[in-house]
């Protein structure tokens, strides 16, 4: 778990599961497969394993021992609705997710039918809480069926992390999408996004992270002369010396 995460739009991250397979034309230059396969064969190192899926337990409750409210990104190091991920060992994630309610927690995955059957099993009746947002990766018109499944998931915050845009998406319907995330690839043999791409996504709440290049800061955060940091709902923050859960 990282307390200071060098991703813009998350606080910290939490990886009770590391290790994934790629699956689509997105995960080819994946930057959490390209770190950890760093340190295959090392003994006693977390990645000694590379890349391959792992489950951590032992991290099960990290954020219940975080008091200060923060935004954490589930699984930055891997995909927690991974098929070889068991439905019980998922619901424990959900069961410290509930019970830490003061963060908010940004799931985000590429299998968005598993999502979808996960959310819609285990809140039958209403949607998930509201500090849980729930998104889907989206990185060219060929994956856009992932929203299809995100849009039926009873989420009350759902949102689409079209990173790395490596193609033109199409026209896509945002009804029920609270917030998109969009950046370019980076790292070696980066595929260059085109801003045309960009600019026709921007409808709602909008965080255009980077443009990409060989290093993820090459080329900025500037899209038409400006930053764009927007987020889907005002973020709680407790002031100095104040328990967060009193601000519940």
């Amino acid at each position: 778990m990282a307390d200071k995460s060098a991703i813009e739009w998350t606080d910290a991250t939490w990886n009770p599961v590391t290790g994934c397979t790629k699956i689509t034309a997105g995960c080819d230059n994946c930057y959490a497969a390209r770190f950890s396969e760093r340190f295959r064969g090392v003994r006693g190192h977390p990645f000694e394993n590379g890349f391959d899926l792992t489950l951590r337990p032992d991290r099960l409750a990290q954020p219940l021992a975080w008091r200060r409210p923060r935004m954490i990104f589930v699984n930055s190091m891997s995909d927690l609705f991974h098929k070889e991920v068991s439905k019980d060992y998922i619901a424990k994630v959900f069961d410290t997710m509930e019970a830490a309610d003061w963060h908010i927690y940004q799931v985000l995955t590429k299998r968005s039918s598993l999502l979808q059957k996960f959310i819609n099993d285990r809140y039958r009746t209403r949607s998930a809480p509201r500090h849980m947002w729930f998104g889907v990766s989206v990185e060219n018109e060929q994956s856009s069926v992932r929203i299809r499944h995100l849009r039926k998931t009873n989420a009350s915050i759902r949102f689409l992390s079209v990173e790395p845009l490596i193609g033109p998406i199409g026209r896509l319907d945002f009804e029920g999408i609270s917030w998109v995330i969009v950046g370019g690839e980076s790292g070696p043999g980066a595929r260059p996004m085109d801003p045309r791409w960009v600019i026709d996504i921007r409808k709602v709440a909008f965080f255009f992270k980077q443009w990409g290049g060989r290093t993820p800061k090459a080329n900025g955060r500037l899209l038409e002369g400006k930053e764009w940091n927007q987020f889907p709902m005002k973020l709680p923050r407790a002031p100095k010396g104040l328990d967060s859960r009193a601000m519940l």
